[in-house]
């Protein structure tokens, strides 16, 4: 049995890693105690006795986390924005490649990607790796979610039965073109420039989707719509949870895959103008289940386990 240790288990992704962790075969979770929840002593002794850390903490705050694991052989895991794109930290996303999932395998300091840039990465970092697009492709994004992501007080302001008119419509934001994702948007799949992002979320609990609109005029090589689903169906075909689709529908919903890992990317589109979009719940692939995905690589149990 692994010994797990959830620093910041009172948070959105702290819950849904405890609920899916206690259903875990092979994981013992190490509780603090209430009264002990701040005492960085306490924090510290057990996350130096654990096999696998977890911080669902705000950046700042995992920072100072980390430093507090000394043990060479605790596995970090770190939900924040903190370490993504920082030395010496392995970027979670083990579906890209080969390498990406080796990496994870033999590190000790896993960066958990963000949900709106999972499904970024999702469908850019294939095209660019492969020489599909230019590093330098101008690149838009969208992408809807449900309120969940924006943590406690989000969803305390869309569970308020006395909430603004203006919150039960859907809503775009970070207008100033610096959300905090973007880092590891750009860095991960080697755009030389950022993209121009538009999240944007919507009165509904979990679930999301993100569009990558593509003129193929623009591309490295000229590819239809169903040249691109062959392309996208044969680079996950391995893949346990990632599945790739031509959509069946004239519309595309954020929902459907809520409490899973999986990730559904659809091509649609005609010879000149495509969009690929990745549906999954961005409190599952998004957010928890993705750590604990990257937590059955790193203790080499079964990339399935306690997954759905």
């Amino acid at each position: 049995m692994a010994k797990v240790f959830i620093d910041g288990q009172a948070g959105t992704t702290g819950l849904q890693l405890k609920a899916k962790l206690s259903e875990h075969p092979y994981v013992e979770l190490v509780e603090i105690e209430e009264s002990k929840r701040k005492d960085a002593a306490e924090r510290q002794r057990l996350m130096n006795e654990s096999d696998v850390v977890f911080l669902c903490l705000p950046d700042e705050a995992a920072k100072e986390a980390v430093r507090l694991v000394t043990n060479p052989e605790t596995v970090v895991i770190d939900a924040s924005t903190a370490h993504r794109v920082a030395e010496g930290w392995t970027y979670g996303f083990p579906e890209l490649s080969e390498k990406h999932f080796a990496d994870i395998k033999s590190s000790k300091r896993i960066a958990n990607p963000g949900c709106h840039a999972t499904g970024f990465i999702s469908a850019v970092y294939p095209l660019v790796s492969e020489g599909i697009i230019p590093p330098d492709y101008p690149v838009v994004c969208h992408s809807i979610t449900g309120y969940s992501g924006g943590g406690n007080k989000m969803i305390a302001d869309y569970e308020n039965p006395e909430r603004d008119e203006e919150i039960g419509t859907p809503r775009q934001y970070a207008l100033s073109q610096l959300h905090k994702h973007l880092p590891e948007m750009k860095a991960v799949t080697g755009l030389s420039d950022y993209p121009v992002f538009s999240p944007i979320v919507s009165d509904y609990y979990c679930g999301m989707a993100v569009t990558v609109p593509l003129f193929t005029k623009l591309f490295n090589k000229r590819m239809r719509a169903e040249s691109l689903y062959g392309f996208y169906s044969d680079f996950y075909k391995n893949s346990t949870f990632i599945s790739v689709h031509r959509a069946e529908k004239p519309m595309l919903s954020p929902i459907g895959l809520e409490g899973t890992n999986k990730m559904e990317i659809y091509i649609c589109g005609n010879d000149d103008r495509v969009t690929v979009t990745s549906v999954f719940d961005n409190l599952g692939k998004g957010a928890s289940s993705a750590a604990i995905e990257n937590m059955n690589i790193a203790l080499g149990f079964p990339i399935d386990t306690a997954l759905i």
